[in-house]
């Protein structure tokens, strides 16, 4: 049964390719995913819809590898008119939330919950499929449909109005690949130009060509064959030498495997008319002239670029010569209607004005009537009527409102630096042509923040993940300046505060020139940092520009007065810092849990702007880098605080216990981790007698850390106290035994240390559950040097004895955990038999280099690391020293 809102059919259309990959159950899995997919359709030439299937592979794989825990298998199927990705995981026992059904898909913010409900507002269908062992979720995203229809028609004409052709037209398709080479040549090219296939394909067309160089233009064949589309008049060299002139149409385009190439249409050129495209005629007012010379509409009526940029800047030059202007603007209006934003200029400093933002209603005159068209004669009698004109030079200006459906999307205006040079009549003309082009600018907008959106989303989902993927605080700060350098901003300083007592610090500068780095640092340290503002969005600092200014002039001023010396090098570093600054720049706060941890700053070189959108996608940005940046901070606070309470359980030193070499080697087990389940201690109990202890915790962690320090303070009372071997050991089962649930197994190799004067040392050991100390003697012989007693923290009464062991000169007694005995390769197990198949090996050696032998024997047991606490020990009575 379908539910509804859930589509489990497949689409009809044939499959042309496929790719699939799998992937483990581990959090980089999900990043490689949206590689795997991103390359595989940028490789099939789907780049329309990456964004959207990479952000939602992203979730889809999320869920499987970090929310269910299994492994996740994508298949991407690409077909005539789309793509078709499946995500396939291991855990098919959750429901799905229908639309339609009551049911929820849950809140988006939660991290597993975003998957389903973005299928359903990004895919064209989707749906999910269950067998016995796996659910597979599976989306389609179709192409954008193509626009069709006529382009271009001409009206019915008397047969003999129609243009002259040969009986038999023939148009040359010539293929170029990227370097220019010939690599099809069709039988019309044959004929036309007297080469047969053979003799041009592999050639430069260059070696054919004969290419106008007009005066002024600086376009050549190469540069040509590189444009997205050509069209004009050229020669093609014959056979027979002749220069036979051609019209030629030039198409860029791209084969399956992403490999660029042009491919010519040519006819001769008293037949262009087969080929050439024909401009449309405007459209003209019943009694109105006929406008079909204007510039401008002629380009309204041609094919218009098909990107935002490129559609402004070629309206605003069109209107500058359709109105005889020195200079020509364009902006666009904000959602609002309260701000209008510099888009495209010509004439004018245009990287100094470009997103720049002006208030509808500000100035004397001209934006309080941003809505209707208005024509100022002279400037200077109405300073800031229009403010991007401030201190340009022009004084006449004629502007008109570009509207669609009544609503105010943008301004176009035109200016000159003459005064009165416009009247009512440029006013109606360019209203006219403003009228014309509104709708495509509005389309062409839209489409642009549409691609904004989902390429912000995609960055975002990128972001949030390498965030996520680090704990550490330095390279949290440096993740966060490396994703807005250069994608946001020409550079970044983060700011970061400690508590709410403390100033903002500077902790992270970058730019995207790193010979400016030193510089930026230097003059932000010496300005006061941005105030700690909770309030959300970006907030304009001119403080950097300021300084920068400042700087530059002292700078300049000092070289201007030693006008005999040489030109210094620092005059160039600063004004290249005041170059790098000079724009705009904005400070974002980082808040987290309810309290500002720092500023995100952002700013651009000299005279910049930034874009509304990118700001706000800077917002986004700053609220998940301030809760990674106070993660990392609770987590090093926290690790701090675990690793002094962890050292405050290991012994303070250890003693020099005269006439006995000692070594103590400690790891342990788990990340984080000083003190584990494994303890040692060496400790005088009195003059001449000295404690020692090695034991293991069962468990490991904190909680078998308890544990070891209550057993090392114990042992060290009780031993001080006077008390023996086997009472000390009773008296701690009876301490573990009084811990109740919170008790553990505990083994303990507990023992006196008495070092004589004949230069031997006596030693009382127990041995409680513990692995058997082993004695290396002189000789090379190793025999164990305890026997097996009870274990501690099981019962209540133990009856333990101490036995009585003798070193003597060159002898050695190890002593370690059952983390060295039990190390294990596969089914192999070091032992007890391995440990002392090492020992033997050390005669002669310090207490030191016997347990460095023994660690290096047991790392290198087994290629993975240890995953038990470790502790070695090694005593060695050294022979005399002979004369």
């Amino acid at each position: 049964m379908t539910e509804p809102g859930v589509e489990t059919r497949t689409r009809s259309s044939v499959i042309t390719a496929r790719a699939a990959a799998s992937f483990d159950p581990v959090g980089r899995s999900v990043a490689t995913a949206r590689a795997f997919v991103r390359d595989t359709l940028q490789g099939w030439g789907y780049s329309d819809v990456v964004d959207d299937a990479v952000v939602l592979t992203s979730e889809l794989v999320t869920n499987a590898v970090i929310h269910a825990g299994t492994s996740a298998d994508v298949l991407c199927l690409r077909t005539e008119d789309g793509v078709r990705v499946e995500v396939a995981d291991r855990y098919p026992e959750r429901e799905v939330p229908i639309q339609g059904t009551g049911q929820s898909f849950g809140s988006p913010d939660r991290e597993n919950g975003r998957g389903l409900l973005l299928c359903a507002a990004l895919a064209s269908r989707w749906g999910v499929e269950y067998t016995p062992t796996y659910k597979q979720v599976w989306f389609q995203l179709d192409l954008p449909q193509r626009q069709v229809g006529t382009r271009s028609a001409g009206p019915v004409l008397p047969t003999s109005l129609l243009p002259v052709a040969d009986e038999r037209v023939r148009v040359a398709v010539v293929q170029i690949d990227r370097a220019g080479t010939v690599v099809n040549w069709n039988v019309d090219a044959e004929h036309l130009f007297g080469y047969a296939a053979e003799q041009v394909i592999g050639k430069p067309l260059t070696d054919i060509a004969a290419w106008p160089h007009t005066p002024g233009i600086g376009t050549g064949i190469v540069e040509a064959l590189q444009l997205s589309r050509w069209e004009g008049s050229y020669g093609i060299r014959g056979a027979d030498g002749r220069v036979i002139p051609v019209y030629a149409s030039h198409l860029r385009v791209r084969d399956t495997h992403g490999e660029p190439s042009t491919v010519c249409l040519l006819v001769r050129d008293d037949e262009r008319a087969v080929i050439q495209t024909p401009l449309r005629a405007p459209v003209t007012d019943t009694g109105a002239e006929s406008r079909s010379a204007d510039p401008f509409e002629v380009f309204i009526g041609s094919p218009a670029p098909d990107d935002l940029d490129g559609l402004l800047q070629r309206t605003v030059e069109r209107a500058r010569d359709m109105l005889d202007g020195d200079s020509a603007f364009l902006l666009l209006a904000t959602d609002d209607e309260t701000e209008l934003e510099v888009r495209a200029s010509t004439g004018l400093p245009s990287a100094r004005q470009r997103f720049a933002r002006v208030p509808v209603e500000a100035g004397t005159g001209r934006y309080s009537s941003a809505r209707m068209p208005a024509v100022h004669d002279d400037l200077t009698a109405v300073p800031g009527a229009v403010p991007l004109l401030n201190d340009t030079g022009m004084r006449s200006v004629v502007t008109v409102p570009l509207k669609v459906e009544g609503r105010l999307t943008g301004s176009l205006g035109v200016a000159a630096e003459g005064a009165a040079r416009y009247s009512n009549e440029e006013a109606l003309r360019l209203q006219f042509a403003a009228d014309r082009i509104a709708l495509a600018v509005e389309s062409a907008r839209l489409g642009e923040l549409e691609r904004l959106r989902r390429g912000s989303l995609s960055f975002l989902v990128e972001a949030s993940d390498l965030l996520a993927g680090t704990l550490d605080r330095d390279q949290t700060l440096a993740l966060m300046a490396q994703m807005t350098v250069p994608t946001l901003a020409t550079w970044c300083a983060v700011y970061t505060i400690a508590d709410q007592s403390s100033d903002p610090y500077l902790s992270y500068v970058l730019h995207e020139d790193e010979d400016r780095i030193d510089g930026l640092k230097a003059l932000l340290s010496k300005i006061d940092p941005p105030d700690p503002v909770p309030a959300p969005g970006a907030r304009i600092w001119t403080a950097p520009a300021d300084a920068a200014h400042q700087a530059a002039l002292r700078t300049s001023m000092r070289e201007l007065g030693r006008s005999s010396s040489p030109v210094s090098s620092g005059i160039g570093t600063t004004l290249a810092t005041a170059a790098a600054v000079g724009g705009e720049t904005v400070v974002l706060p980082l808040v987290a849990r309810n309290r500002v941890i720092g500023m995100l700053t952002l700013g651009k070189p000299s005279d910049d702007h930034f874009r509304q959108e990118i700001l706000e996608l800077a917002e986004d940005l700053s609220r998940r880098a301030a809760l990674a940046l106070d993660n990392a901070r609770l987590y090093s606070e926290r690790t701090a605080i675990s690793q002094a309470l962890q050292r405050s359980l290991l012994p303070p030193g250890l003693p020099q216990v005269p006439g006995v070499e000692v070594e103590v080697i400690y790891r342990a087990a788990g990340e984080g981790n000083e003190v584990g389940g494994d303890f040692y201690d060496l400790f005088p109990i009195r003059d001449g007698a000295y404690g020692f202890a090695i034991g293991d915790v069962c468990g490991t962690g904190p909680e078998a850390a308890a544990v070891t320090g209550l057993a090392r303070h114990a042992l060290r009372l009780l031993a001080r106290e006077g008390f023996g071997g086997p009472a000390v050991l009773e008296r701690l089962n009876a301490a573990i035994l009084d811990e109740g649930a919170r008790s553990r197994f505990l083994t303990l190799l507990y023992g006196e240390l008495w070092p004589q004067e004949d230069g031997s040392a006596v030693l009382k050991v127990v041995c409680a559950g513990h692995p058997l100390p082993l004695r290396l003697r002189q000789d090379g012989t190793v025999e164990p040097a305890a026997e097996p007693q009870p274990l501690l923290g099981v019962m209540e009464d133990l009856e333990l004895y101490e036995q009585v062991v003798t070193l003597n000169p060159g002898d050695v007694l190890l002593c370690v955990t059952d983390g060295v005995t039990e190390r294990r390769e596969g089914t192999r197990m070091l032992g007890d038999d391995g440990l002392a198949d090492v020992l033997t090996t050390c005669t002669g050696l310090t207490a030191g280099a016997v347990a460095s032998r023994v660690l290096r024997a047991v790392e290198r047991f087994a290629a993975e690391p240890a995953s038990d606490d470790m502790a070695i020990l090694a005593m060695r009575v050294p022979e005399p020293h002979t004369g």
